[in-house]
């Protein structure tokens, strides 16, 4: 299998419209595929975030929670990320991949120490660069999900062989693969789990349109049947330059500019988009206002755009209540991950994208810890899928089940999620290459972080529809 084979494993681009007949598409349906049209600054100055459409659903929210979604782009290393520690399975590690191995001397200052040890013997370590996390761990904030990943169903490797049971569509595809992580169908969904959340919760907010806050461009994530994502530079709103200042040196220019982005139309579908500019404009001065008034002092590591991502969503989190929020739902995100050579072990590519994560994730929870909120803002990562154990040339290839980093003080931490995988060639959880069938599912994984956030179990199914056929779906990882 060569990369060749999938489309490529980067952040998609925002600036995809899919076109809207007048004589067949509601204005509703205008309003939410518009929501595709909200750039980020490295785009375009013309900055039309979108605010949310529509009523959003009554249920109301007391306290305020956000949940902040990390999707690394390009399927993560499962193996080289939390690396089996103990020696028989570092041994089955070990030989798998010998060329892009960690050596397991370089391991004894990150091994884990779980509140309840793993049967069998079992240990982990985290690669040495995730170093900024064990404090996190040790203290009761980080707890580590083994083997999830996309299933329509829970799944054994006969099933899977046998083909008895439904399995995600375009398996191991990247595109594919990130959309039924962020929405439980493949690319072209029209929306995601966060924003089917933002459906619901909406309505406790003072101003809908912060519900759905995306710092990484346009992610199906933050889609809602209701709510399009708001979406915001690193360095904050963009606003548009021709109207921010005078457009070829004209204050006119800027007026009239202004009037045809905003002045009602009698025409329906030129009114509606100058609905969305007003809300998007009007969004904008909210935000600048709010967060001139924003009081982050916690340290963020320079020349990191994940800092720099999380360093915005904390700012917005630190002036909630000026923008009237109770839930929000927060997307970042960091490619790179698709090594299928030059991944390397303990100093390789691999190794110093996961130093990235490591030191933005320690800033931000920080941060949290400083701004006093960290018992409410959960923090998550996600990739398309994980990799193969087997090594591919110096690299990896495209696997499923991964592992990923639940963040927090809500959370029930030191701990692992789900069951550790058995490492072995032709093992019981290896489809073929090491590329492991998950034994945790997305929905149930998102479910226990939507049964957190306030979103009630009859609603969960609404929000994560293959959880219907779980029988667990609270994975009980949050207080």
């Amino acid at each position: 299998m060569t990369d060749s084979s999938f489309r490529s494993g980067r952040p998609p681009s925002s600036a995809h419209f899919p076109g809207v007949q007048p004589d067949n598409a509601s204005r509703r349906e205008f309003l939410r595929r518009t929501g595709a049209l909200s750039i980020a600054a490295s785009a375009t100055p013309w900055a039309l975030s979108l605010a949310a459409m529509g009523e959003a659903a009554a249920a109301t929210a007391g306290d305020y929670k956000a949940l902040v979604c990390i999707f690394l782009y390009g399927g993560n290393d499962y193996a080289n990320t939390l690396v089996a520690y103990d020696q028989p399975t570092y041994n089955m590690y070990n030989s798998l991949r010998s060329n892009i191995a960690i050596g397991r001397d370089l391991l004894a200052s990150t091994v884990l120490a779980p509140a309840i040890a793993l049967p069998n013997g079992r240990q982990y370590a985290l690669a040495p660069t995730l170093a900024p996390l064990l404090p996190i761990f040790n203290t009761g904030a980080l707890s580590i999900a083994l083997n999830v990943g996309t299933l329509v169903q829970p799944t054994t490797k006969a099933q899977y062989n046998a083909r008895s049971v439904p399995l995600p569509p375009k398996l191991f595809s990247h595109n594919d693969q990130s959309s039924y992580w962020q929405a439980s169908a493949p690319e072209g969904a029209s929306s995601g789990w966060g924003g089917r959340m933002g459906d619901l919760l909406a309505g406790g907010n003072g101003n809908a349109t912060f519900t759905c806050v995306s710092v990484a461009g346009n992610a199906v994530y933050l889609s809602g049947n209701q709510m399009s994502q708001y979406q915001v530079a690193s360095s904050g709103p963009v606003a548009v330059a021709g109207i921010k200042s005078a457009m070829f040196g004209s204050a006119a220019c800027s007026t009239a500019l202004n009037g045809l982005m905003m002045n009602t139309r009698t025409q329906l579908l030129e009114n509606s988009y100058a609905a969305v500019s007003r809300r998007a404009l009007t969004a904008n001065d909210e935000l600048s206002s709010a967060l001139a008034g924003a009081n982050v002092a916690t340290t963020f590591p320079a020349g990191n755009s994940l800092a720099d991502q999380l360093k915005l969503v904390a700012k917005m989190i630190s002036v909630s209540s000026t923008l009237g929020a109770k839930r929000q739902v927060f997307f970042v995100s960091m490619g790179g991950f698709d090594n299928h050579d030059g991944l390397g072990g303990a100093g390789g590519t691999h190794a110093l994208l996961l130093a990235g994560v490591a030191n933005a994730m320690s800033a931000f929870y920080q941060a949290t810890k400083d701004l006093g909120v960290s018992q409410q803002v959960t923090t998550f990562t996600a990739s398309d899928f994980g990799r193969t154990l087997n090594s591919n040339s110096s690299g990896s290839d495209h696997g499923w089940g991964g592992v990923q980093f639940v963040m927090g003080d809500a959370v029930k931490g030191k701990s692992f999620i789900g069951a550790a995988p058995t490492l072995a060639n032709d093992g019981p959880d290896d489809v073929g290459q090491g590329r492991l069938v998950p034994t945790t599912g997305v929905d149930q994984f998102g479910a226990t972080l939507a049964n957190w956030f306030g979103v009630s179990p009859s609603d969960q199914i609404s929000v994560l529809p293959n959880l219907k056929n779980y029988s667990t779906r609270n994975l009980g990882f949050m207080g």
